[in-house]
This record gives C-alpha cells, structure tokens and sequence, in this order.
C-alpha cells in the first residue's frame, strides 16, 4: 500500500491564494489569530481536566443546565473522545498536565475490558446507557472511542493503551463482522455475550426489522485500520476496506440515511455521524490511494457546508426535504468535526471549503463560556446543547464533547494554517 500522502506544495500555493481572495470578500471570516486559538485550547483543555472529567478518570457527559447535576450518557465514548482531545492540546502546548489527564482518562478506558465472562473475554464493557439502557454495548462506542487510545500509545510509547483496543477490535471481527454483507452488527448483551442479530434496542417500537435496523458499516473511528496497523493481521485490513467499500457503495449526497442516527422517516441527518464516516473513508483513502473515497468524504463536507449557518453554527436536527434546521440543539461538536473534515479535504485540494473552516474556527473561539462563569461545571466548555423531553420536563443539558472536538479542530487549525 502507498504510503499517506502529505500536501502538495502546489495545493498549499492554491490554498493560499484562495485564502487572499476569500479574504478581500465582503462578509468573510478572518484568520483566528494564534494566541486566541492556544488560549482557547488551554481553557478547554483546563475544563475537560478539572471539570468534565470524574476522579476516576470517566467523562460525566451530559450536565443539565436547569438541574446543575451531571448525568452519565455513552461513558466510553465520551472518555475516548476526552483523551483524543488532550493528546492534541498536549502535542499543541506540551504541557504535561494535559498528557497526565489523557493518560488517566486512557487507565479507565482500558479498565473497562472484560476478563472473566466465558463469551466476551477481551472485549469492552462499553455500555451505551440512557434510553439503551446499561446491558447493552453498542460497536461504535467502543469503535469511535478508540483513536485516542492509539494515539496514546504512539505519543507515550506504552502498548497497553493500543493492545487493549486491539483485543477488543479482534473479537468484534470474529463475533460481528458480516463479511458478505460489508456491516458489523450494533449491539451486544452485556450479561449473555449474545450478538443482537435480529432486535435493535435503538428500535425498541419497531416489531420487524431489517438487517440495517440492527447492524450498520461501523467504520466510525477506523477501528480495523489502526488495529491493523498495531498488529499487522491482515484480516482487520481486509475487514476495513470491505467495510468502506460498503459505505461509498451506500453513499447518497455524503449522507447514509439507511442508518440510525439519520432518520429516513423524518428525513434529518445527525449532526455527526456522516462525518465520522467521511473521517474514516479518508484515513482509507490515505492508506490506499484510491481516490472513490475521498471523493465521498468530499460529498458529505459539501453537505454540512449547506447545513452550517453564517455565523458558522450547526444546529443537532438538519433535514433533506429543504426545511429549515430545529434551532433548540446548538451542536458545537458537529461545528468543529466539520471543520476537522473541511481541512482534510483542503489539504486534499478541495479549496471550496476554505471559507467554511474559517466560520468554524471563529465559530468555536466565540462560543466558549467563559473562565469566569458563575458556573463552575460550564467554565471553558464550548456550547453544545440538547434539548428534548424527557422525564416529563424539559430536558436541557450542555455536552461534553463540544469541547473535545473543538480542541482538536483548533489544533489541526493552527497546524493547517502554519501557525502552530
């Protein structure tokens, strides 16, 4: 395989020259200025290690901003997210504070595996909680959790962070995967070790289901591609190439709305879950060279660029039909993934999305609380509300991985625009 392509020096002399155009336009985003961004990420970063994370080194997730309380929702995933975020603000800053939070935060990752349960030793007890309830792991809280596990053990040098995942990768291949099929089931019981291969409880009203009801491509973090690249056992390389193949195969204007958490019937896409699709199809497209999927990835960047307002924002509820997006949820996260996505496939060639990595950039720097909040549980974080009902109320709350996002875009920012 080819090795990963950097940037072209004849891409950096085009983007630079858009850059100067967009920049003379009426409207346009100016440049973040450096100390802004590195002030930004050490505030951030100061949140997720004194704030967003438990002693224990968990990610308390959802705080509920009528209640003042902190309420538990895909532990793993969040956690894995956290630690993705400090290792950039780490490498960004070098200070050691940030690399210790990630590490502690990786310790109570890897606790989660499982070693006394006759069907699922090696696996992760990755429960995904909340309306799925504490029995059932899901595949991609496991699978989108584990990027900053291996980057752990790239920046740290010790093997347990990456081996763990690995392990957990190998038997979610033998006891997941769906090779003629190019999917991976959703779910497993914690307590039986049994797959859901019929029953989704993300389906719980819906009597008959279908083979997309309860599995999906599940590329979301290119867990098979970095556990390849820890073990080299082929299997898992060929395990994500045909698990991406699906995902272009099944692509329609950068979206996969045959999947949950997109919803067909009431024609909206989730704010980030095509995009962890488009992240994965372009480590692929690093890793192969085969241009299909970048071309895909670029399909769903052209779609969150219709979806991102002016001001840069990107609202949770976004539709297919031409209908405006539900304003309630403001999704930081899905702001700066976007970005995160948009300067991939700059760095790729695809100048379009310049101007829509500048709104986020600005985007995330404005929307911050602020260190001084009256609130402590909110000072640093980025604004990323959920409201729904739920127990009979109003359920609003401020998430957790708006911050680790954001953190890791400003990043990749400052590196993509040579100012780190």
């Amino acid at each position: 395989m080819p090795k990963r392509p950097f940037m072209k020096p004849t891409n950096r002399l085009l983007i630079i020259a858009t850059w100067m155009v967009l920049g003379s336009l009426p409207g346009a985003h100016a440049q973040v200025k450096k100390e802004v961004a590195v002030k930004a990420i050490n505030d951030m970063a100061t949140y997720i290690s004194t704030t967003m994370l438990d002693e224990q080194g968990k990610s308390r997730c959802d705080y509920n901003l009528t209640e003042g309380k902190w309420y538990p929702y895909e532990v793993p995933w969040h956690t894995g997210q956290a630690v993705y975020a400090m290792l950039a603000a780490y490498k960004q800053t070098r200070n050691p504070k940030w690399l210790a939070t990630a590490r502690k935060a990786g310790d109570y990752w890897i606790s989660l595996q499982i070693n006394d349960h006759p069907k699922l030793k090696g696996m992760l007890g990755a429960v995904h909680g909340d309306a799925i309830g504490d029995s059932t792991i899901v595949f991609a809280t496991i699978s989108d959790g584990t990027p900053g596990l291996y980057e752990l053990t790239r920046v740290t040098g010790d093997k347990k962070y990456a081996q763990v995942a690995t392990t957990a990768a190998e038997w979610m291949l033998k006891n997941m995967y769906y090779a003629e099929k190019g999917v991976c089931y959703d779910a497993v019981d914690l307590g039986t070790g049994v797959v859901e291969k019929e029953h989704s409880e993300f389906w719980k009203g819906k009597k008959e289901q279908s083979l997309y009801d309860v599995s999906r491509p599940n590329t979301e973090g290119w867990l098979f591609l970095d556990a390849y690249e820890f073990n080299k056992n082929k299997a898992l390389l060929d395990a994500h190439l045909n698990l991406s193949n699906k995902v272009v195969e099944l692509e329609e204007k950068g979206l996969w709305m045959q999947f949950t958490p997109n919803s067909i019937e009431e024609k909206s896409f989730h704010p980030r879950f095509n995009l962890w699709y488009a992240e994965s199809l372009i480590h692929t497209w690093k890793k192969t060279g085969d241009k299909k999927y970048l071309e895909a990835a670029a399909a769903t960047g052209r779609t969150y660029a219709k979806a991102q307002q002016k001001d840069g924002t990107i609202f949770y509820v976004n539709y297919i039909d031409g209908r405006a997006p539900d304003r309630s949820s403001v999704t930081g996260s899905a702001v700066a993934m976007a970005g995160i996505v948009w300067i991939e496939l700059a760095k790729a060639g695809y100048t379009e999305f310049l101007p829509y990595i500048e709104k986020s950039a600005t985007w995330v720097v404005q929307n911050r609380f602020g260190m001084d909040h009256p609130d402590k549980n909110l000072r640093g974080a980025i604004l990323e509300t959920r409201m729904r009902s739920r127990k009979d109320k109003i359920w609003l709350v401020n998430r957790d991985i708006g911050t680790s996002f954001s953190i890791r875009f400003l990043v990749d920012y400052l590196n993509f625009k040579g100012l780190n």
